[in-house]
């Protein structure tokens, strides 16, 4: 992985919140972004205790959230017609493109998409 900042889709950081140790080996010393779909899918699970939710806020504190925009609209529009993903996921992959980053994520269909530099965490 190049440099400090790590674009990371949502399950990772799930993984991480498990206790995951190899996604905590490759994260460590990383700069973390995530998109707010990311974000938004982590603090809304239903039944998170009040200790959970507070670990996820101190996570997502340490993140740097790309909130939507413009661009990003356009392209998660683009991507989901193109590739056929659930729209969160084009989002999120919008949004990785949009930083110019690459996107750790576990979710192989992100592959299809060349537009993107995806480094597949292997479960």
């Amino acid at each position: 992985m190049s440099g400090n900042k790590i674009f990371v889709d949502t399950n990772i950081l799930i993984y991480l919140l498990n206790g995951d140790s190899d996604i905590s080996k490759i994260l460590d010393g990383k700069d973390l972004v995530i998109s707010v779909i990311t974000e938004l899918e982590l603090k809304s699970f239903p039944k998170l205790t009040e200790k959970e939710s507070k670990i996820i806020d101190s996570l997502i504190d340490e993140c740097q959230v790309i909130n939507m925009n413009e661009e990003i609209k356009k392209l998660a529009i683009e991507i989901r017609r193109i590739h056929k993903l659930k729209l969160p996921d084009a989002i999120v992959a919008a949004s990785s493109f949009y930083a110019k980053l690459p996107i750790f994520t576990a979710d192989k269909e992100f592959k299809k998409l060349d537009e993107l530099n995806v480094i597949i965490f292997e479960v």
